[in-house]
């Protein structure tokens, strides 16, 4: 290798490795990792053990564990022809009260199917995407890694977080044209939140610095809900990701909604700084 190829290779490698401020001073490097291997050793963004009471309050988290309790306790949980949770297992998720529904709580639709209510459609998705149940002949049962981990709550959290965060499609429930915006670079938010969340902000700042950092913008201007780029990542990122996982807790006082992150964040993941990965 001549002076100049080397000199070449070690200015390219002194860039990628330098802060940027549109990155919260994590460099290119870092970013990377952030965005394709979320939770590699390496990663700035770490999953934590946490003790019993921390699993208690994190609504997903509990929704989809009954549902595992359930497959377990039954050893097989027949779904109905088209592939649909039973009525009486959609009645015992939802009346739980892990996640309530607006529209079946208000009056205006009633429960009876899996698909009246999106959370509960969530939480089978995510038990079959987990690698901890086997659907054979329209049926759930739990897997030897599903029967070990069911009872574990650092194992099964981390299992649920990261099928929500890769596997799942957070446009599934929208009308959003983009598919990638929020979830393409979700540990960037938990770094955005981990550092602001001490106090209330509008999602609207977080929105702003997301969008900074990654330039998500609208390809159709007119489409002003299915190609908003700001609205599709408040809507997915903070009333569905963040507070079903019971992230954040909201200013209700304030005329314009205002988030924060709550102690069960603090307890759950841990940031770590750039260069100290």
């Amino acid at each position: 290798m001549d002076n100049i190829e080397k000199y070449v290779i070690e200015a390219i490698n002194k860039k990628n490795n330098e802060p940027v401020a549109d990155f919260e001073g994590y460099s290119p490097n870092e970013m990377q990792i952030i965005l394709y291997n979320t939770f590699d050793s390496k990663s700035p963004i770490q999953i934590l053990n946490a003790n019993h009471n921390t699993y208690q309050n994190v609504p997903i988290f509990n929704q989809v564990k009954f549902l595992f309790n359930l497959i377990n306790e039954q050893k097989e949980l027949k779904l109905t022809n088209k592939g649909f949770l039973p009525t009486k297992i959609v009645a015992k998720l939802y009346g739980k009260g892990f996640l309530k529904d607006y529209f079946i709580e208000n009056g205006i639709s009633k429960l009876y199917k899996e698909s009246d209510v999106p959370t509960i459609n969530l939480a089978k998705i995510l038990v079959e995407l987990s690698t901890l149940v086997k659907k054979r002949n329209n049926k759930l049962t739990l897997t030897k890694k599903g029967i070990e981990q069911i009872n574990n709550d650092n194992l099964l959290f981390r299992n649920i977080f990261e099928t929500f965060t890769e596997k799942f499609n957070w446009s599934y429930f929208d009308g959003f044209s983009n598919e990638e915006i929020a979830q393409s670079g979700f540990g960037f938010t938990l770094i955005l939140l981990d550092k602001y969340g001490k106090e209330y902000r509008n999602p609207e700042f977080y929105a702003d610095k997301y969008l900074k950092a990654f330039d998500f913008k609208s390809k159709n201007p007119e489409l002003e809900f299915a190609d908003n780029p700001k609205r599709t990542y408040i809507i997915r990122t903070f009333e569905r990701f963040l507070d079903y996982f019971g992230f954040t807790e909201y200013d209700k006082n304030e005329k314009n909604l205002k988030v924060k992150k709550t102690k069960i964040f603090n307890e759950l993941i841990k940031i770590r700084t750039h260069n100290t990965v």
